[in-house]
């Protein structure tokens, strides 16, 4: 049987391999917590739900326009303006099968073979393959001084005459960094004036903390017209808590939604009325879900950070977003991947391996769960590596003495 080098060259999702090996766990009766969910555990919005349970009930689930059902086209044109302050209009946007749809349709709609793509580290595991999948070439920038908010001398070295798109992911996953106004202006200046596309991956605008916000791209973009490099991706997986229905979108000029209508055609169709149905609902209805997800979220993190803080020898930057801290262990073990196996051997805790985010050493800790599920997985995280830590903890109704060095 012949596999596709492509196919062979693209490596398993690192967070649905974690995800599974819980599910295993959890199946056997074992006490897993987990911290490396990448959704939050908030209920989807009753407007949604309702609003889906009425379109099925009338048993007309039937195709849609490939761009989007038209309610779905003038909630996001509404969403737009009141949280972006940009017009914009239905030829404008396409609604896909998710923001990593939408990301796909766009490589599929720009790039062509050896094309390169600037993305910056520390990155959303996606990337990269998604890249690859399409012939590109992606290229990583990494941020020399350790930490994770992206300098444009340092993106201008890796620019060259292959270069068609810069990735910006802020709010970012998995580090939690709100890039300053600064980057966000710089960047779209450079993108503008250098003709390469801008893509911004916004779908954690507004889980944002401390006061602060995450800057707008559309503030410091100068060019409106048809030309514009500006493409924009967000979606209702995270802020309201709707990742299995899969539903995000693209703005972009009218010649990249065109021919993204296209692409979308021929690889999925269009997206399901009924899912359309509910995330309408969802960015029309009562928005007060949100904000409570982002208060929880907020208070979350200040309880991780207490806790990491609280941990010798790991060194952690506060996240002022999402739901995702990246604290680096690099002083108990440089190899994430083994790192985060380990943990969940001994002391049954999910974790992400920073190496696929393209930052070893590290791990993604997720605070969206519980307070007691966040408290009591740095609790085992600690007995497991600090050797000052006690030598026994109790993990569900064992107890278990710590016999590694």
């Amino acid at each position: 049987m012949s596999i596709s080098q492509i196919a062979k060259d693209i490596k398993e999702s690192p967070t649905l391999a974690m995800n599974e090996a819980a599910r295993l766990l959890r199946e056997k009766g074992e006490a897993v917590i987990h911290l490396g969910a990448g959704e939050p555990k908030t209920k989807v919005p009753i407007d949604a739900i309702l609003s889906s349970a009425a379109k099925l009930t009338t048993g007309e689930v039937r195709y849609t326009p490939t761009e989007g059902i038209p309610s779905m086209m003038k909630a996001i044109i509404r969403y737009t303006e009141d949280n972006y302050n940009k017009i914009i209009g239905p030829r404008n946007l396409i609604v896909s099968n998710g923001a990593k749809h939408s990301l796909y349709n766009i490589m599929l709609t720009i790039l062509n073979p050896t094309d390169e793509v600037i993305i910056l580290a520390p990155y959303w595991v996606s990337y990269p393959d998604i890249v690859k999948m399409v012939h590109g070439v992606p290229v990583i920038v990494t941020p020399e001084d350790g930490s994770f908010q992206p300098k444009m001398e340092d993106i201008v070295k890796k620019v060259g005459s292959y270069t068609k798109a810069i990735i910006v992911n802020s709010p970012n996953n998995p580090s939690g960094a709100v890039y300053s106004a600064d980057f966000i202006r710089e960047i779209v200046e450079f993108c503008e004036k250098k003709g390469i596309y801008l893509i911004m991956d916004d779908i954690y605008h507004k889980l944002v903390f401390d006061g602060k916000t995450a800057p707008s791209c559309y503030d410091y973009s100068k060019d409106n017209s048809d030309s514009s490099h500006i493409i924009v991706i967000n979606g209702v997986s995270k802020l309201y808590a709707m990742t299995g229905f899969r539903v995000g979108w693209t703005i972009a000029n009218e010649k990249i939604i065109k021919a993204m209508i296209n692409v979308q055609g021929q690889n999925s169709t269009c997206v399901s009325v009924v899912l359309q149905t509910a995330a309408a609902a969802a960015l029309n209805g009562v928005q007060s879900s949100v904000e409570n997800l982002r208060l929880t979220l907020e208070n979350n993190r200040n309880v991780m950070m207490a806790e990491l803080n609280a941990f010798t020898g790991v060194k952690t930057i506060k996240p002022h977003g999402t739901f995702y801290c990246l604290p680096d262990f690099s002083a108990y073990e440089k190899n994430s991947a083994k790192l985060a196996k380990f943990l969940l051997e001994k002391a049954l805790v999910v974790t992400v391996p920073g190496g696929e985010f393209g930052m070893d050493g590290h791990l993604r800790l997720s605070y969206c769960g519980s307070i007691k599920d966040i408290m009591t997985g740095v609790a085992r995280i600690k007995w497991a590596l600090d050797p000052e830590s006690p030598n026994e903890i109790y993990i569900g109704d064992r107890k278990l003495r710590r016999d590694w060095k």
